[in-house]
């Protein structure tokens, strides 16, 4: 197996960086490699845990969990566990209380044997409990394995709660390999979707002068290069290009861990995600996977920035505009339904539509716009080079071929910004007053698009 990214180089130290913070990730060790599953009990005998609570879902109980549980009985290390009877699990208040309930008094760790959801879950239930946890990961499909936010669905609103890392990760390359293909391209989803997120920190930086850092831009454009390095060989399963996107997916954690937050790895593309789940969720239809979505929406994204780039705009004239608020509730009631009330509450704390903050935004674009569409000419890829790169992943590019119909695109274009108060492509637009124009021209691409095909 070769040797990979140094993962344990970033972990279990204080990083002293040049943009004059101090990094620190929880996480302790990272064993992803061969046989890592025969070493789960030395580690966990290593960090002193004596009684483990195992959280699995059907699907990763077969898949890596049984095997794990029978290493552990080896070791003579004691075990219980819950077993979610679901064939998708859904992150929202049914799931949490139903595992906080079969929590054992007297666990000392929680072992997550899974992936996104049960790792966001059991990051959110050991945080709020005060204990540990290590994922033992089952598929390379998201990045979120050390970050320390967990995004979980609360009164129908996709909400990114702070919880806490992992104090380990361990991944069987065995296992991962044969991980469900649909699982593993999203992963690269998750990934490729990094162009346009550093993009929206970088203009973010620009116009409202955001902290920002370069070594951690430089950790997340390396999980970029190395996932780019081996996409041709992800889908024969090999297990050197398995360990690589796995590795990279965890270092991209690692620098959402070293900021705080999700800013090295979330953007519009994750918002459109967000977006497009809540509203799935709320009719009843299980979503696409998050890093599947992220992908479409990256394509997106690409698609908002590149008319950006020639884009003549009328500073005064936007500056002059208003804002209605008493019609854009309207509009939200209609758009986020059940889930209205907490994205006017979003709005009601960040204030990102007051007009007096838009204009002094404004002032900032103004002065910068020649620089920012340089920046978008020789930066961002292309979106045929895009969508060329993921239809050779067998990944979707469109998003009708992920159940998102042109009307719910049309809609995320406008809305999907609400979701976060972070700055983004989407509320560029929006500053520019250009998020109505851009939607409709952004159904019409993919709709010739898909009619193309």
């Amino acid at each position: 197996m070769a040797k990979g990214l140094d993962l344990n180089s970033y972990v279990n130290r204080e990083v002293k960086c040049s943009c004059g913070h101090k990094h620190f990730s929880e996480v302790k060790l990272i064993d992803i490699d061969k046989d890592a599953v025969k070493r789960l009990p030395g580690h966990i005998k290593d960090f002193g845990y004596e009684k483990i609570f195992m959280v699995a879902d059907k699907n990763t109980w077969k898949a890596a969990g049984q095997a794990a549980a029978e290493e552990l009985d080896k070791a003579g290390i004691t075990y219980d566990k819950v077993v979610l009877d679901y064939d998708e699990v859904i992150p929202d208040e049914h799931v949490i209380g139903e595992i906080l309930a079969a929590v054992v008094p007297g666990s000392d760790l929680i072992l997550a044997v899974g992936s996104g959801t049960l790792n966001d879950l059991c990051k959110l239930i050991s945080f709020r409990m005060g204990l540990d946890y290590i994922i033992y990961a089952t598929a390379p499909s998201m990045d979120g394995f050390v970050s320390i936010g967990a995004p979980v669905i609360l009164n129908h609103v996709k909400t990114t709660i702070d919880a806490h890392g992992p104090v380990a990760v361990i991944g069987d390359v065995d296992v991962l390999s044969q991980a469900p293909m649909r699982l593993i391209a999203a992963g690269l989803g998750d990934t490729l979707g990094k162009y346009t997120c550093l993009f929206d920190w970088k203009i973010s930086r620009i116009i409202n002068d955001e902290y920002y850092c370069d070594e951690v831009v430089e950790m997340v454009e390396t999980a970029i290069e190395t996932v780019m390095k081996y996409s041709n060989e992800v889908q024969n399963r090999n297990p050197e290009a398995i360990k690589a996107v796995t590795e990279a997916l965890v270092l991209t954690g690692i620098a959402m861990s070293f900021v705080g937050n999700s800013r090295p790895a979330s953007g519009c593309e994750h918002h459109f995600s967000h977006f497009w789940e809540m509203k799935a969720f709320m009719h009843g239809k299980f979503p696409a996977l998050h890093g599947t979505q992220v992908g479409v929406g990256t394509i997106i994204a690409l698609y908002l920035y590149h008319t950006l780039e020639k884009q003549k705009v009328d500073f005064a004239a936007v500056k002059a505009s208003g804002f209605d608020k008493e019609a854009w509730i309207k509009e939200i009631h209609e758009v986020y339904e059940a889930a209205a009330d907490g994205i006017i509450d979003v709005e009601e704390k960040s204030q990102k539509n007051n007009v007096e903050m838009r204009n002094e935004r404004l002032d900032v674009i103004e002065k910068n716009w020649d620089k920012i569409q340089k920046m978008i000419a020789e930066e961002l890829p292309s979106v045929k080079d895009m969508e060329k790169l993921f239809a050779g992943l067998d990944a979707p590019i469109n998003p009708q071929e992920i159940d998102v119909s042109l009307q719910e695109l049309y809609e995320s274009v406008i809305y999907a910004k609400e979701v976060r108060p972070r700055y983004t492509v989407l509320q560029l637009i929006w500053d520019l007053g250009l998020s109505k124009e851009y939607a409709q021209a952004t159904r019409n691409y993919f709709e010739n698009e898909q009619s193309a095909e």
